[in-house]
């Protein structure tokens, strides 16, 4: 499991920039640039909303003083990420969620205290941004207190890691075997599952996924 040390240590873009690759890691600058474009509209003296919908819900890694849920329209959670670092290798690459367009999705609000923005959200961006595989948006999250303004990590279209849209053979082929620095892929899957389910949030599509994972799992042990 990613943790706030490793986040904060520069373990991440090491591990991207040690795979070479056509794939990089976005320099601190560049890092810095993105979080500041987003911020402008913010009030800074205003505590701050990210949306989560995968693993950042079971292991966020930053500091928060509010956690709720959510559920945002105009984008889904998919399996649509390659990934050949943190859960997969160039060989065997796993797959990693994104928000993707169209539908929508219900998941967890984390406010970020306005004190403590600048700090979090370096945390947020070292994790979520290494390698520009996602881009940072402002969207309307609906939650039971009322709608809040949220920033959510939709998937980057133009970004070479972009897998499109996968069915469900290709996406369980790659979940059930891949695995990496992080550990397996499929535990990856599971754990998310898991806690949208404790969440009482109904994923069928992860549901099914995780079925057809731990079969495979169980048909490639006897094999």
């Amino acid at each position: 499991m990613l943790t706030r040390e490793q986040i904060r240590d520069g373990w991440v873009q090491r591990l991207v920039m040690s795979a070479g690759g056509p794939v990089r890691a976005l320099s601190e600058d560049e890092l810095r640039r993105s979080r500041e474009t987003m911020l402008v509209a913010h009030p800074s003296d205003q505590d701050l909303a990210v949306f989560a919908y995968g693993s950042l819900i079971w292991n966020p890694a930053f500091h928060f003083v509010r956690r709720e849920l959510a559920h945002v329209h105009g984008f889904h959670r998919r399996f649509c990420l390659w990934t050949s670092l943190g859960r997969g290798t160039p060989e065997r690459p796993g797959l990693m969620l994104g928000l993707d367009t169209g539908g929508s999705c219900r998941g967890v609000l984390y406010t970020i205290a306005a004190a403590e923005i600048g700090s979090e959200l370096e945390i947020v961006w070292r994790r979520e941004m290494v390698t520009g595989a996602y881009r940072p948006a402002w969207v309307r999250a609906r939650t039971a207190a009322g709608p809040r303004r949220a920033i959510a990590f939709l998937i980057n279209h133009a970004h070479a890691r972009y897998a499109g849209r996968l069915d469900d053979a290709a996406i369980v082929r790659a979940i059930a075997t891949a695995c990496g620095p992080l550990g397996a892929c499929a535990d990856y899957l599971f754990s998310t599952t898991a806690h949208l389910d404790q969440l009482g949030i109904v994923d069928r599509s992860l549901r099914r996924l995780s079925r057809l994972v731990r079969e495979a799992q169980t048909g490639h042990a006897r094999a």
